[in-house]
């Protein structure tokens, strides 16, 4: 195996559980995984799939796809049979890298003619997640082995494809995202909006404690490098973990989703008391509905650092606001930036009024690579506003306010009609969460013969806690109208999240509608 010189001191590097690479190092061996694809065939256009954990090897693979003009396809390293056989088959990649352990839910779905490396699972990585790192197999060439006396890439090419991400399923079957490649001048316009909207300076430290497989950690990884921040990955969160990562590395940037605030929050006050977080002057999030307590309690903690952004795999960030713009209008998401620009359409296509709800498009900065689904060309065209070039839909309802600035109110999917009358499971949600001892829930609707639907809430509790249905209906009664209190209350052990904290609402909703004909 070969062993990596450790990065100079005060220099940046990509660091992960003990695992630490200097940028020379770093771009060497990403270099020769290229000479390696391109010794096995890949060719611009081609694509290569990554079913690793965070590690900085996953990186590495990333960066030399995209310098043989290929793209990485990062894959939910959780995926097996269905899920997995779909996005290896779909992708169409020529080259898997997977670490040792997930060979076998691999090796079970992978295509015909499909070549294969293992990885080792660093040790620091295997106890992260809770488990030790297995010998490696053999059965297929070891990556460090692999790479080891290839030179390094002679001519890199000089338009590089995104990656291609696959959406998590949380609503179907998982659909890629298919972007142009992006070239020199169009990367640096990226990394300089990257270092202005993530408030970050070149050079500096951030922490990605998000999985890599989906967007907005992949995105922020692959600019990060081509910014050159030190970057520190985490396998796995945890949420005093990321508070260690913070003071010992002297973060000054991270980017989360709500989720992760809710868990740091409900640490005790002594320990988030216990580390040193003044170094971090950026802490981003994204990727789901932030309850506004929990903002409030992060900004009474943190300071004003926190950002927020709105957009998706497809657009890119579209609206963004800091923790002041945030305060002045409570609830917001931001408003456009820079080309990027906003619509809220009725039902007829026309835009509404400030404070109307209605579905949100979109229109992505100029400079955002044009997209496509992989073999779904249809999906694409149905985003799209009629009569409205250039804008398309991700599937969220909300409205804007008098000064432009975007509110969400949920998923288009997850509106629940009850009686005629609109309901927003989020707001339910949020009103929950701020209930004593419950740790998540989920908010959806149900078949009822009267209504057409009704509410159901299924919920976590903390360790310990003793909660009634009645009192879960008292609390949301207290606080909002009577038709949003949920008709059926379900206590589970744990709520189906992925590491992002993305809700796998159709598991839980899938049950009630057998047989009811509701497409969900």
């Amino acid at each position: 195996m070969e062993s990596v010189a450790p990065p100079a001191a005060g220099a940046p590097a990509i660091r992960c559980a003990g695992q630490a690479r200097g940028y020379p190092e770093f771009l060497d061996r990403a270099a020769r995984i290229a000479t390696g694809l391109a010794a096995w065939g890949v060719t611009p256009g081609d694509r290569v799939a990554v079913v690793l954990r965070n590690e900085p090897a996953h990186l590495e693979i990333t960066t030399a796809a995209a310098q043989l003009g290929a793209a990485a396809v990062p894959v939910n390293w959780h995926f097996r049979q269905d899920d997995l056989r779909h996005v290896l088959t779909d992708s169409g990649s020529a080259v898997v890298f997977a670490h040792t352990d997930l060979l076998d839910a691999v090796t079970a779905v992978l295509p015909e003619g499909v070549r294969v490396v293992e990885v080792a699972v660093p040790p620091g990585v295997a106890a992260a997640c809770g488990t030790t790192a297995p010998p490696v197999t053999g059965r297929y060439p070891v990556l460090d082995d692999w790479l080891a006396d290839r030179p390094p890439l002679a001519r890199p090419a000089e338009a590089r494809p995104p990656t291609v991400i696959y959406s998590s399923g949380t609503t179907g079957r998982p659909k890629g995202v298919l972007r142009e490649p992006v070239g020199p001048d169009r990367l640096a316009e990226a990394v300089t909006s990257f270092l202005e909207y993530f408030a970050v300076a070149p050079g500096g430290r951030t922490l990605i404690p998000a999985p890599l497989y989906h967007a907005s950690p992949s995105q922020h990884a692959v600019l990060a490098l081509a910014a050159g921040l030190d970057i520190t990955l985490m396998p796995r969160f945890d949420a005093e973990e990321f508070l260690r990562l913070v003071e010992r590395h002297r973060i000054e940037q991270a980017q989360v989703v709500p989720t992760m605030f809710v868990r740091l929050l409900r640490l005790p006050k002594d320990v988030r008391e216990r580390y040193d977080l003044s170094s971090l002057s950026s802490v981003v999030h994204a990727a789901a509905p932030c309850p506004p307590h929990i903002k409030h309690a992060m900004i009474d903690w943190l300071g004003p650092v926190l950002r927020e952004y709105y957009g998706g795999s497809e657009t890119g960030a579209v609206t963004w606001c800091d923790s002041a713009e945030w305060l002045s209008h409570p609830g917001t998401v931001g408003r456009a930036q820079g080309t990027c620009a906003v619509a809220v359409l009725g039902s007829d296509g026309a835009p509404l009024p400030a404070g109307a709800t209605g579905e949100i498009y979109v229109r992505p900065a100029e400079n955002w690579p044009r997209f496509s689904y992989l073999g779904d060309p249809g999906k694409r065209a149905a985003m799209e506003a009629p009569g409205r070039p250039g804008y398309v839909t991700l599937g969220d309802i909300g409205h804007l306010d008098e000064d432009g600035y975007l509110y969400l109110s949920d998923r288009r999917n997850d509106l629940v009609i009850s009686g005629g009358v609109n309901i927003y499971p989020a707001e339910i949600e949020g009103c929950l969460l701020a209930l004593d001892g419950v740790h998540d829930v989920a908010v959806f609707g149900i078949p009822d013969e009267e209504f057409g639907e009704a509410l159901a809430a299924h919920l976590e509790t903390d360790p310990g806690v003793r909660l009634t249905a009645a009192a879960v209906r008292a609390h949301v009664a207290e606080r909002l109208a009577r038709y949003k209190v949920p008709r059926t209350v379900v206590f589970e052990r744990r709520l189906p999240r992925d590491e992002s904290g993305k809700l796998f609402k159709r598991q839980l909703r899938d049950p009630y509608w057998e047989g009811h004909g509701r497409r969900i």
